[in-house]
């Protein structure tokens, strides 16, 4: 082969020299890539075993929720032994916290409508009122408490026909970005954002005391397992008669094993004398339904949070709701 002339030297050198710059990046790249993909794989593998875990954690949670009922006086235990506690569950690599709620001490969302059929619910002028006590409770005006509360109902109704002071499609519609109401049940507490009426300031507000249950249940408040800080959820079963100072009260009064029965309860004398309706007699608890999960696994450097609404009503307990991530 005969060699380049002196003066083409030079440029051959340079163009080896590019050719080797051009594949040192193309290897670096090349690389990077596999790194990326390994470290994909990796995380994918960690979130899902995280997550085995975390199922495995809501199925001994079902099974110990039996547990928390005794048969023999119709109630769930003591408070003071399970509610907001946080337990630590042992996992190879890692570890699952768990912590279980009363699901059920909440203003129920879809109460303000009653029916069998989703599609076919009619208003419930209790539910409405109720939240309409909750509000004010925790602090919002009157008229605004009125408003989101009938727009609420107008939004799970299955009519299109506004109520007074509510909302159905024709005011929705003329939106910067149009939109309708559901016409059935909410399944997400956070679908309140999307009624009439409600701003961020005041779902900030009332999304501690809310839930929307998979019915259009009464909101069934154990007596047994409020806390003194939840005074506003007893507050809204006797609105206007009841304050929160009062409200805290009784709560804090509560027996050490709770009240033996709900004719007990209503018959204090600070609540007796305000006469409560039957029905918010009716609707008061000395057993859970609902409870709540919290759930936080740490594996292989992933971290999973879960979130579930298990139904203590079965043998064992049922997840209803199993939620990812954060609730909002």
């Amino acid at each position: 082969m005969r060699a380049p002339p002196k003066h083409q030297e030079g440029a051959a050198l340079l163009a080896v020299l590019l050719l080797v710059a051009v594949m040192a990046a193309i290897s670096v790249m090349a690389l990077e890539k596999l790194k990326l993909s390994t470290h994909l794989a990796t995380n994918g593998q960690a979130i899902d075993q995280a997550r085995a875990y975390a199922l495995g954690a809501e199925a001994l949670a079902a099974t110990r929720i039996g547990a928390l009922t005794d048969r023999e006086r119709g109630q769930t235990v003591p408070a003071a032994a399970w509610l907001d506690k946080s337990f630590a569950i042992p996992v190879p690599g890692g570890v699952t916290t768990a912590r279980l709620r009363d699901g059920g001490n909440c203003f129920n969302l879809n109460s303000v409508a009653e029916g069998m059929v989703p599609t076919q619910l009619t208003q419930r002028p209790l539910g409405i009122a109720q939240f309409v006590g909750l509000m004010k409770a925790v602090g919002v005006e009157q008229g605004q408490a009125v408003r989101i509360a009938t727009a609420l109902a107008d939004w799970i109704d299955g009519d299109g026909i506004p109520s007074p002071g509510g909302a159905e499609d024709s005011e929705y519609a003329q939106l910067p970005v149009p939109y309708r109401p559901a016409n059935t049940l909410l399944s997400e507490a956070s679908e309140l954002r999307a009624v009439a009426g409600v701003t961020p300031e005041i779902y900030a507000r009332l999304r501690p005391w809310i839930c929307a249950l998979p019915s259009t249940e009464m909101s069934p408040i154990n007596v047994n397992t409020l806390l003194p800080d939840q005074a506003p959820l007893l507050m809204m079963m006797i609105p206007d008669r009841l304050n929160r100072d009062l409200a805290r009260n009784i709560i804090a009064s509560r027996p050490p094993e709770g009240w033996s029965d709900l004719a007990n309860f209503w018959r204090m004398p600070s609540l007796e004398a305000l006469v409560p309706d039957m029905e918010a007699r009716e609707q008061t608890q000395l057993r859970t339904r609902w409870f709540l999960l919290d759930l936080d696994v740490e594996w292989g450097g992933a971290q999973v949070i879960e979130t579930a609404l298990l139904d203590g009503g079965f043998e064992p307990a049922r997840v209803v709701v199993r939620r990812w991530g954060s609730d909002e």
